[in-house]
């Protein structure tokens, strides 16, 4: 426990390493057919071939190495035998239609074929001439020219046997069919992530200390579905990417690698959870092509993974370790699998996850409001005041407008417009008829001291304070008279002299 902390961190900790313990709920489900074993063999069969059966005969070499060890053996015998057979009668024949059979032992008498005078006799020259033994006990004589031209005959039949049956049985035994017994793969696949990113993995090893050429591996994923027009594809084949575009389906196979696929909107598991796994129906077929080093032939290894076989969460256990000189694999822990912490939705959930907007990552922007927002009304589309200033200026519009006054009340001899002014003195100025005298000297009583001012709501909510009664002079009450002087001296020439008048 503690060395797999030490190469991996405590992020990938072993969480179980039972596999059976991962889903003790999960029904056992029915081992169903494969397509490729996991011995690499395709489990396919050609029947009702009909008349299609002699093409098989018009590649009868291919046909031969094809067959299992003991059909070829069989056939090897077979041939070797009956060929015997065959010539050693063709012999006894022209023995006996000359006579020789009666004249064997006849020392006067010349035969076809020295010392043949009955059928073992006859096998033994056969042999003695397709072997190149020769005794010389029994040998041709030149009054037989139908025994030389059966000898030319035995002579090129049986170099093209030998050249047919031992070249078959030599690419028998030279297949690399046997080279790629040594390759392993593991017993399962499992889906973790790597990277940040959630993909399917399995591993590969090579057995032998001779190299695998220009080692290629590619992944087949075979589903049924049905198309939009409603065909029905029982074994769909769909390319599954192992990293043909980063080179990395280009393997230096010296020691176990394991093989990755990236699940992504471009993968047929895009899709793919921990729940949707379980009613699945799927089979990974992966394909390791290499030329063999030793005898430059190209080999081929096959194996398969059904969606039992897919682990969900797990990750394979190092095999390889520093010795003092070289690198060792210890292949016991070849197929060992440990879980680690993965998410249980699929790839495609992730992201309609992290598309949504979050509030913690909405951007927050200060807001600066003028007095003129204040002044404006509620109708501005451009001056959206804040909750908290909404609700001062729901409770008390004039108190609002007090306190505009009283932040601006600085003595001052700027004359402000009346777009400065608050709304409802604002209609007030552009209200004709009665309201001239009075309304206008309010006005222009507002005229005086007034400094238009910005304020941000930090500045409002510091500055307020229980509001202060501005007073404004009226017609109803008139100015205190203060001992200093009175209030319309400190006014401007023009509103005197309305006074003066009114």
């Amino acid at each position: 426990m503690a060395a797999l902390r030490r190469k991996f961190g405590e992020d990938y900790q072993v969480v179980n390493t039972n596999r059976a313990a991962t889903f003790p709920i999960a029904p056992v489900k029915k081992k169903r057919q494969r397509f490729v074993e996991k011995n690499g063999r395709c489990n396919v069969q050609h029947g009702n071939l009909g008349g299609e059966t002699s093409r098989y005969l018009s590649d009868l070499f291919t046909t031969l190495v094809d067959l299992k060890w003991r059909w070829n053996l069989l056939i090897f015998i077979l041939t070797y035998t009956i060929a015997w057979l065959v010539m050693a009668s063709m012999w006894w024949i022209i023995a006996y239609i000359r006579g020789d059979i009666n004249h064997g032992r006849d020392a006067s008498y010349t035969p076809c074929v020295a010392n043949v005078y009955n059928f073992p006799s006859a096998f033994l020259f056969f042999i003695e001439t397709e072997a190149t033994i020769g005794y010389g006990y029994r040998y041709i004589t030149e009054k037989c020219p139908e025994g030389i031209i059966l000898f030319l005959f035995q002579s090129l039949l049986g170099s093209i046997v030998d050249a047919f049956l031992i070249g078959c049985m030599f690419i028998k035994m030279s297949q690399p069919k046997k080279r790629a017994e040594t390759l392993m793969f593991s017993q399962d696949s499992v889906i973790s992530q790597r990277d940040g990113k959630l993909c399917l993995m399995f591993r590969v090893g090579n057995l032998r200390n001779s190299h695998m050429v220009s080692a290629q591996i590619r992944c087949k994923l075979i589903k049924s579905r049905q198309t939009p027009e409603g065909e029905f594809l029982p074994l769909d084949q769909c390319e599954l990417d192992v990293g043909f575009g980063t080179g990395a389906d280009q393997l230096f196979l010296v020691s176990p690698l394991t093989i990755c696929h990236e699940i992504n909107p471009k993968s047929p598991f895009f899709d793919l959870s921990q729940r949707s796994l379980m009613n699945e129906q799927f089979e990974i077929v992966v394909i390791l092509e290499g030329i063999v080093e030793t005898t430059g032939m190209t080999c081929q290894a096959r194996t398969s993974y059904t969606e039992d076989e897919v682990l969900w969460g797990h990750r394979f256990l190092p095999v390889m370790s520093l010795e003092e000189g070289f690198f060792r694999v210890d292949y016991s822990q070849f197929h060992s699998t440990f879980e680690v912490p993965t998410p249980p939705y699929s790839v495609k959930e992730y992201e309609e996850k992290s598309s949504l907007p979050s509030p913690l990552l909405t951007p927050h922007r200060e807001k600066v409001f003028s007095m003129d927002c204040l002044e404006t009304g509620e109708g501005s589309a451009s001056c959206k005041l804040p909750s908290k200033l909404q609700k001062m200026s729901s409770s008390g519009r004039e108190d609002l407008q007090r306190k505009a006054l009283r932040l601006s009340s600085q003595h001052s001899e700027k004359a402000s417009s009346t777009g400065d002014l608050p709304l409802k003195l604002q209609r007030l100025s552009s209200s004709p008829g009665q309201v001239d005298g009075e309304a206008r000297f309010h006005l222009k009583a507002l005229k005086v001291g007034f400094q238009p001012m910005a304020l941000s709501t930090g500045d409002l909510h510091q500055r307020s304070l229980p509001p202060t009664p501005v007073v404004v002079p009226t017609q109803q009450h008139a100015p205190p008279h203060t001992p200093g002087g009175r209030m319309e001296d400190n006014l401007p020439a023009k509103l005197r002299r309305m006074n003066a008048d009114r």
